[in-house]
């Protein structure tokens, strides 16, 4: 009898909508429903496939432990996101994947984790700050620093909350411009670093944001202390195929969706600095 071929990387599976949450007024979170459930490790992502518009990678922002519900956090900048916008509960699309290599949370054990989000790069890290409160006894101080545009761009606004009501997790949010009825930091996410209570020696950070954030993030680090190699950065490039055959994603020698998105930060900054690339 002939061996079972392998699931074809290039062709989606059907996949229902179960929930659509609107988080900002150009950010949704979806909750997605896969027949027998879909396996998947902090900071990888899906391609999502709005029918008759085409397809577009998205990172996984649902807790890992969880894999019949596939949380994707989505922002509305082109027709395949805008699309994906108009869905509904009850209503289908396509999806390929996990691809993409992961936050290293289990190398990580004993370490101090820093998690710095920039506006819509609380999603990926999102995965890795459920699996590391699920694992808290593991890990030392662990510290979230957040930041976005204003108030009104901030995702997952209660659940921060009451990630900052724990005792075990330090909360820092910050962001560029506030109203009078704002209270709390303004400013960028690496000037956040002064507040955070971590020991350089033995932390761990975890970053994802715009490049130039992550840039600025990471030379915040390492001037105090937290050098590339323990830095690791989550990338978004214009990923097309998820498997490192198009070249769409190409950074220098890498391949973003195959090679990353997660990267130390030591092997890809020299990179992220040459604007040609």
């Amino acid at each position: 009898m002939a061996a079972p071929s392998a699931p074809n990387p290039f062709a989606p599976e059907p996949a229902r909508v179960r929930r659509v949450h609107r988080e900002t007024a150009t950010t949704f979170t979806a909750t997605i429903e896969v027949p027998g459930g879909l396996a998947f490790a902090p900071g990888q992502f899906n391609m999502l496939y709005a029918f008759g518009v085409g397809e577009v990678a998205i990172s996984i922002s649902g807790d890992p432990a969880r894999p019949d519900r596939l949380v994707h956090t989505i922002r509305e900048a082109g027709s395949v996101t805008r699309a994906l916008g108009r869905l509904r509960s009850g209503m289908d699309l396509g999806l390929r994947g996990p691809f993409g290599s992961p936050w290293p949370v289990r190398e990580a054990h004993g370490a101090d984790v820093l998690l710095l989000a920039g506006g819509l790069g609380l999603a990926p890290l999102r995965p890795a700050l459920y699996h590391v409160l699920r694992h808290r006894d593991a890990y030392g101080r662990v510290a979230l620093l957040y930041g976005a545009r204003g108030p009104e761009d901030l995702l997952y606004r209660r659940e921060t909350e009451r990630w900052s009501r724990r005792a075990d997790l330090q909360v820092l949010v910050t962001v560029d411009r506030a109203g009078p009825g704002w209270r709390g930091h303004v400013g960028v996410v690496p000037a956040l670093l002064r507040l955070a209570d971590f020991e350089p020696g033995r932390a761990v950070a975890f970053v994802c944001g715009p490049e130039v954030m992550m840039r600025f993030t990471a030379r915040e680090l390492e001037r105090r202390g937290v050098p590339g190699e323990r830095v690791y950065a989550s990338l978004e490039r214009n990923m097309k195929c998820a498997v490192g055959i198009c070249g769409r994603c190409q950074l220098g020698p890498r391949f973003v969706c195959k090679d990353g998105p997660v990267l130390r930060y030591d092997r890809v900054g020299p990179l992220l600095a040459v604007r040609e690339l």
